[in-house]
């Protein structure tokens, strides 16, 4: 009976004292894992805000394109602290890394065509091919850009429609920005009959052209045969104008057209051929029979 009450006694001291090195060997593991997760939280919020305020100061760097670039940086450190602090309970962290890495690869197939919205909205950003606010056409889509995500980009289509198109659609297609040049040429085309005074005509045109405030004098306007018709001579009025002024420019002009026509005593009415959405750039047309010069 002593013997065994011995037995049990022994056994306990055994199991306290194997109990009291494990708890003092992975107390130091616990210590140090805690702090490694303080310091290393810390430290990646004090490296991402160092990144996004660096990146702020880059001149044409997209607010979203610098908030994705630091949320990145952040979540990278914080994977590498979890992962040393696994190391410290004796895990082994190759394996880890090799997990992520496949499930990384797994992601990416089955997210396939949302990375690649995110990688077109990214290089759209660093290149700027548009701005909010710019009007834009391409092979699909047409709109004022109303914003610039990291997936799709939304617009505001000429007849007020919201459309989203995703950023990979515009990164793979021809952008043409009707708003980034500060000024955009214009064609107005007339059609007079080869009895007309072709001479007088031109001079019309070009006093209409020198006559209106927005028309740029520089690069100056011009006037030129563009087409010989069977009966009529196609005429060609080109001239500049400010890009926020282009849409009104070009209807005011084909008015000012018709007016100055009429005081000439031309009965014959105008066509106008540039129905187009605002922003787009078209030519005027317009056919009018011309009076000889008295």
């Amino acid at each position: 009976m002593e013997q065994q009450a011995a037995d049990v006694l022994l056994a306990t001291q055994t199991a306290l004292s194997q109990a009291s090195a494990l708890a003092v060997q992975y107390s130091f593991s616990i210590l140090g894992a805690v702090i490694l997760l303080v310091v290393g939280w810390t430290l990646a919020g004090f490296v991402s805000r160092w990144a996004y305020e660096g990146l702020s100061r880059i001149h044409g760097i997209d607010e979203t394109l610098a908030r994705f670039f630091t949320n990145v940086i952040r979540y990278a450190l914080l994977i590498l602290v979890f992962i040393t602090v696994l190391g410290q309970f004796g895990v082994q962290t190759a394996s880890i890394i090799a997990a992520l890495g496949a499930a990384g690869l797994a992601i990416g197939l089955a997210l396939q065509g949302t990375l690649q919205n995110i990688a077109a909205g990214i290089m759209l950003l660093i290149l700027r091919p548009f701005r909010v606010g710019e009007y834009i056409e391409t092979s699909s889509v047409a709109g004022t850009v109303r914003e610039i995500g990291l997936f799709a980009t939304e617009l505001r289509t000429g007849d007020g429609l919201y459309r989203l198109a995703p950023n990979s659609t515009l990164w793979n297609t021809p952008i043409t920005n009707f708003s980034r040049e500060p000024t955009r040429q214009n064609d107005l085309k007339v059609s007079i009959s080869r009895e007309d005074d072709l001479d007088l005509a031109m001079e019309t045109l070009m006093g209409i052209a020198k006559g209106s405030p927005r028309v740029l004098p520089s690069p100056a306007p011009s006037v030129f045969i563009d087409s010989l018709g069977d009966s009529t001579i196609s005429v060609t009025l080109r001239y500049w104008a400010k890009t926020a002024d282009w849409w009104q420019v070009s209807r005011d002009m084909v008015k000012r057209v018709k007016l100055a026509f009429d005081e000439k005593d031309d009965p014959a009415a105008l066509r106008d051929d540039s129905n187009s959405a605002p922003g787009k750039r078209s030519n005027g047309t317009a056919t009018a029979e011309k009076p000889t010069r008295q």
